[in-house]
C-alpha cells in the first residue's frame, strides 16, 4: 500500500457507488475536515473535497487504481491495521507520517452496510489542518463587527501566540495588542482569551472556497 508519487488525482472515484445520497455528498464537500469512505481492503469509494485536496498532494495518503496507499513505509501497517479493526467493528485513532512536514491524525470508523452481505466499509475522518480556518474566522469577525486589525490579531491568538509575541510580529507595542484583545473580548462577550479562542475553535468546520476550485 505504499504510494506511487506519480499517481494522478484523477484516480479518485468522484462518482463511485458509495451509497451516499447526492445531497449528503454535497454537504460533505463543504466540510473543512477530509472524509473518505473505503472498503476495509482499502478500495476508495468516496472522498470529499477536503480529502481529495489532501490525496492530490500525495504527502500522507495517495490513491492508485482506486486503492488507498500510505505514503511512508511506517504508515503502511498503521493504515492496514486500522482498516482491519474497522472490519471487526472497532474504531481507531491513528497518525500517518508524511513525506515532508507534519503527519496527519485521523479517526477510522467502521460503517454499517445497508444490505445483508455487503462489503464492510470504513470512514476515515481527517483532523482539521488548523484550529482556525480563515473562512470561519472571517464569518466570526463579520458577525461580531470586528475590525480588520482585530480579526488579524484574533487569527494570531488562535495560533497560540502571546501578546508580546503578537506585538513583535506586528511591530507594535504590547499595550496596543492588549487593547485589541480587550476590544475583541468586549465585542464577542468573552471573559478572556481562553474563552475567545475556544469559541473560534468550535466553529462549524466549513471548507475554504479554494478547495472547490478545479485541481490540475
Amino acid at each position: 500500500m505504499l504510494a506511487n508519487r506519480e499517481t494522478p488525482a484523477s484516480a479518485l472515484l468522484a462518482d463511485a457507488d458509495t451509497g451516499l445520497g447526492s445531497g449528503l455528498a454535497l454537504l460533505m464537500d463543504e466540510l473543512a475536515h477530509g472524509v473518505l469512505v473505503a472498503t476495509v481492503e482499502g478500495r476508495l469509494l468516496h472522498a470529499n473535497q477536503a480529502a481529495r485536496h489532501e490525496l492530490a498532494r500525495r504527502r500522507v495518503l495517495g490513491s492508485r487504481h482506486n486503492l488507498l496507499q500510505a505514503c511512508t513505509s511506517d504508515s503502511v501497517k498503521v493504515l492496514q491495521d486500522a482498516l482491519a479493526k474497522a472490519a471487526d467493528g472497532k474504531r481507531s485513532l491513528i497518525e500517518l507520517g508524511a513525506l515532508e512536514g507534519p503527519g496527519l491524525t485521523m479517526a477510522v470508523l467502521p460503517l454499517k452496510t445497508g444490505a445483508a452481505g455487503g462489503l464492510p466499509r470504513a470512514a476515515l475522518l481527517f483532523a482539521r489542518a488548523s484550529v482556525c480556518e480563515s473562512l470561519m474566522l472571517c464569518f466570526f469577525a463579520r458577525s461580531h463587527g470586528l475590525t480588520a486589525t482585530e480579526e488579524h490579531v484574533l487569527g494570531i491568538l488562535c495560533q497560540g501566540f502571546s501578546a508580546p509575541q503578537i506585538a513583535a510580529q506586528l511591530e507594535v507595542a504590547v499595550s496596543t495588542v492588549r487593547s485589541h484583545v480587550r476590544s475583541l473580548c468586549a465585542k464577542t462577550r468573552s471573559s478572556g482569551v481562553r474563552e475567545l479562542v475556544n469559541r473560534v475553535a468550535v466553529l462549524p468546520p466549513v471548507a475554504p472556497p479554494f478547495w472547490h476550485e478545479a485541481m490540475h
